[in-house]
């Protein structure tokens, strides 16, 4: 914990619990390919298979952390130090070292590919966020919060608004919320020093 607050970072080190080298690089492929869609439970479960996780309380947050990684180091387009960069020094060494070898050996894929979707990628309008008890969404009954967003295109030809509506558990917003203040926070050091 730093500063009284979750340390997303932590959660690495699962890595390592992959068989090869070659199996992180298929975790960071797929997260790419499945990042507009997200993850489906087969994809899940190849993942927990591959890491040795039993939970998703343990794989979230390192599914989490690996995306905004991805997202971060796409959105900087870093050279070898940059990337290495990102990483706080509570990250193994030698962890570091592999992310930034894979995450530099796609980043241009991904710069294309990103390139490629910047004319049909929705942009976020307005988010509404409700906490309530809803028993429709089959969770046993535990408090989920509702989570409302409205995407807007900017292409002409899909002018139309979407709204997305999805639920989380209590404890998977609070693990969420906890995450992106730690990575925020990391980033925002970072960038200042």
């Amino acid at each position: 914990m730093e500063g009284g607050r979750y340390s997303l970072w932590r959660h690495l080190p699962l890595l390592v619990q992959s068989n090869s080298k070659e199996s992180v690089e298929y975790i960071l492929q797929m997260l790419w390919r499945t990042r507009n869609t997200g993850l489906d439970s087969a994809d899940r479960n190849i993942l927990r298979g591959m890491l040795q996780i039993q939970s998703d309380s343990d794989l979230d947050p390192l599914l989490l952390c690996l995306r905004m990684l991805i997202l971060k180091c796409v959105g900087e387009n870093p050279n070898k130090d940059g990337v290495q960069k990102l990483f706080p020094s509570e990250v193994p060494t030698e962890l570091q070292k592999l992310l930034s070898i894979l995450l530099l050996k796609y980043l241009q894929e991904w710069r294309e590919d990103l390139a490629k979707e910047q004319t049909s990628v929705p942009r976020l309008k307005a988010m509404a966020c409700n906490v309530a008890d809803d028993e429709s969404q089959d969770l046993e009954n535990k408090t989920v919060a509702i989570i409302n967003l409205k995407l807007q295109s900017d292409v002409k030809s899909l002018s139309e608004e979407s709204d997305v509506k999805f639920g989380l558990t209590k404890e998977t917003l609070e693990t969420l919320l906890d995450s992106m203040y730690a990575i925020r926070d990391h980033f925002t050091t970072t960038t200042v020093t």
